[in-house]
């Protein structure tokens, strides 16, 4: 018989803690609304007890997601629950997600609290949490190094108290896949009232094994997964999503379970969310990595002409990444273009679509072929939810060797005003920084700069990613260009903008 599982991504809590991964309250609600695209059963948009910041990007998703639950992760506090309750006031379907530690290391180091306490405080929250909220899940941190009785115990008494879900979570991805799978057994054999809840797991990929560890888990009989597109989250992330939906998908011969996961969406929702963390994935990245449908070598070729099952146990268009190609150049006009964007699933007003293909056509000028991924690029670019407060007008580098390097910069304020400044430094783009910063007024840090190529050949466009930090906070920003310089200075501008934004327009969120 075909079981139905839930699929909870917590890409926007446990993966925006990844260090390198924050997002800006905007960009959280792009992957909110894109994960309701995709089709997950439960969005857990945040932390909202841990800053203001936070609990207003939980509200603000709340109330824009109608199709999936929204959690919001609080400890067992009242505090952290009134928090939870206020960020989840709008939503359709909410859910408040406790924690607590249940391993004797936790508790006696972290917690200082004995087993009788966190039970206590276990039952307690659950019951304060019912009282504003009748979907809550309950997990045990770090269960898979607690005692599988006192968890057992935990989880009944989280169950009675009127707990829905029951969260085992191996927090330091410590387990192997056999004793998993055997200690999710123990559980639903041994917890009483386990019939009146939704046991689910949470693996972490410290030893690489997160996603065959939860796998194991559903064999055992867990009915809930939480996982996050392409794997990110705290140290070595944790399972991914697209990797277990697609396992599922692939083999259901074996498993014969379903998610309501649509597969079409995952390559479009793992590439906004590289786009939006500066964060990209390898490119022998399962099912989404750059390399997942290539086939380089002749025997591969030769046999995937012949028949793609061959060598493809999935096909590309399942996840989203259209087969048949046609080449755009500078000759191809609006309507092949627009079908084009059809095929990879982008959809745009109007006014983007017009601006998107001016900047193709001025592309094309450039390269004989624009390939998908360098329409994505433009699409990013002009569809981005950051407002302008900079654009950069001009610019112009002297750099020379063994001489220090300058900068012209000239950027457009958005009230139409033009200020150009002059910098010197070490090499041009530290010069072109300085005088961004000069313009800007903006003393900020640069904590990451990564420069790469968007397709092959020497006429490919750069995509520059940065990371500018200020006062202990941290801003992305994109640029694309076939001039790196170009593509460099547009991202930094960019990474200004979001820090202009955030703290200038705080809470005066637009939805495109």
């Amino acid at each position: 018989m075909t079981r139905q599982i839930k699929i909870f991504d917590t890409t926007l809590r446990d993966g925006e803690q990844s260090p390198g991964c924050s997002m800006n309250v905007q960009e959280k609600i792009d992957v909110a609304l894109r994960l309701e695209r995709l089709g997950v059963d439960i969005i857990e948009a945040g932390f909202p007890a841990s800053s203001p910041g936070d609990l207003e990007s939980v509200k603000t998703i709340a109330g824009l997601i109608r199709n999936s639950t929204v959690a919001a992760l609080c400890r067992t506090l009242e505090k952290d629950i009134d928090a939870g309750k206020e960020a989840l006031v709008n939503a359709v379907s909410p859910r408040i997600h406790l924690f607590i530690a249940t391993s004797p290391v936790h508790m006696e180091y972290k917690l200082k609290m004995t087993p009788e306490q966190v039970l206590e405080q276990t039952i307690a929250s659950v019951k304060y949490a019912r009282k504003f909220c009748e979907d809550v899940e309950f997990s045990a941190e770090d269960a898979f190094r607690s005692d599988p009785d006192f968890v057992c115990k935990v989880f009944g008494e989280a169950i009675a108290a009127g707990a829905t879900t029951v969260n085992f979570p191996d927090t330091v991805g410590y387990a192997l896949p056999p004793e998993f799978a055997e200690r999710i057994r123990y559980i639903r054999e041994h917890t009483p009232g386990i019939e009146k809840a939704r046991l689910s797991v949470h693996c972490h990929n410290d030893l690489g094994l997160a996603v065959a560890n939860s796998l194991a888990a559903l064999g055992a009989g867990a009915e809930q997964l939480e996982c996050t597109i392409n794997g990110i989250g705290e140290r070595a992330g944790n399972a991914s999503l697209e990797e277990l939906v697609m396992a599922l998908r692939v083999r259901k011969d074996f498993w014969a379970i379903n998610t309501n996961i649509d597969t079409t969406q995952i390559y479009a929702t793992s590439r906004l969310v590289c786009q939006v963390t500066g964060v990209k994935v390898q490119p022998n990245k399962a099912i989404v990595g750059e390399n997942a449908f290539a086939h380089e070598a002749g025997v591969h070729q030769h046999g995937v002409m012949a028949n793609r099952e061959t060598y493809e146990i999935m096909t590309p268009e399942s996840i989203g990444i259209p087969q048949n190609r046609m080449v755009l150049g500078k000759h191809s006009g609006r309507h092949a273009f627009e079908e084009r964007l059809k095929e990879l699933g982008i959809s745009l007003n109007e006014e983007q679509q017009s601006s998107v293909f001016a900047q193709f056509k001025l592309l094309a000028d450039k390269k004989k072929v624009v390939s998908d991924r360098d329409i994505e690029a433009l699409v990013m670019g002009v569809s981005a939810s950051i407002p302008e407060t900079w654009s950069l007008d001009h610019w112009l580098i002297n750099s020379v060797a063994g001489l220090s390097s300058t900068a012209t910069i000239r950027l457009r304020h958005k009230d139409g005003s033009l200020y150009e400044k002059a910098a010197v430094g070490n090499g041009p783009l530290d010069a072109a920084f300085k005088a961004v910063d000069m313009i800007t007024g903006k003393e900020v840090g640069l904590e990451l700069y990564e420069l790469g190529a968007i397709t092959g050949g020497k006429s490919a466009q750069g995509e520059t990613m940065v990371k500018i930090t200020k006062d202990g906070r941290r801003w992305n920003g994109r640029g694309v260009s076939t001039d790196i310089v170009e593509s460099s200075v547009k991202a930094y501008v960019a990474a200004v903008n979001a820090l202009e934004w955030e703290t200038s327009a705080w809470g005066k969120i637009t939805i495109q």
